[in-house]
């Protein structure tokens, strides 16, 4: 897929209202060769989708030995708006707290002192982080509008041309 193609489909209004969305669902291939999927926060910085792990977290053999990810940023109603994302995960191991964990950990609803208590209880916890960073190199937004699974595209093509 195209840069200008990623860029045209990450800017349109649904997938930026996802892009604004605090949790994705990671999908990576497990060291035993068996398909991972896990929920975890993210957030976006305008070019790359940015998440934040323990530096001991299992996931992270895994994706050193097979950087390849899926992502899957999506709504609960229906129908639901979907952002899919396929790229290649970096691993970025920081000293101390990344600023993209605080930020993305900043959509719950904590009052001032919760917030204060919170930060206090992560950075007594963490000594450092990794940053798993994706530039999205393939998208597909499915809004049930505009935009359906290429499978049902697929299904209305084929009706159409038997109806003609």
């Amino acid at each position: 897929m195209e840069q200008n193609e990623i860029d045209e489909i990450l800017n349109r209004p649904y997938s930026q209202e996802l892009l604004a969305r605090d949790l994705t669902r990671l999908a990576y291939v497990g060291k035993d060769g068996t398909p991972r999927n896990v929920p975890i926060a993210f957030t976006w910085n305008g070019a790359e989708i940015v998440m934040c792990t323990s530096k001991n977290a299992p996931k992270l053999a895994s994706l050193r030995a097979n950087p390849m990810v899926a992502l899957t940023i999506d709504t609960e109603v229906h129908p639901p708006k979907i952002l899919l994302v396929r790229g290649r995960a970096e691993l970025d191991v920081v000293d101390g707290i990344p600023e993209e964990y605080l930020q993305m950990n900043g959509t719950y609803g904590m009052t001032a002192e919760q917030r204060v208590e919170w930060e206090r209880e992560v950075r007594s916890l963490y000594d450092g982080m990794v940053r798993v960073v994706v530039t999205p190199t393939w998208v597909k937004l499915i809004d049930f509008e505009t935009t359906l699974p290429t499978a049902v595209e697929e299904l209305v093509r084929e009706r159409e041309a038997r109806q003609r």
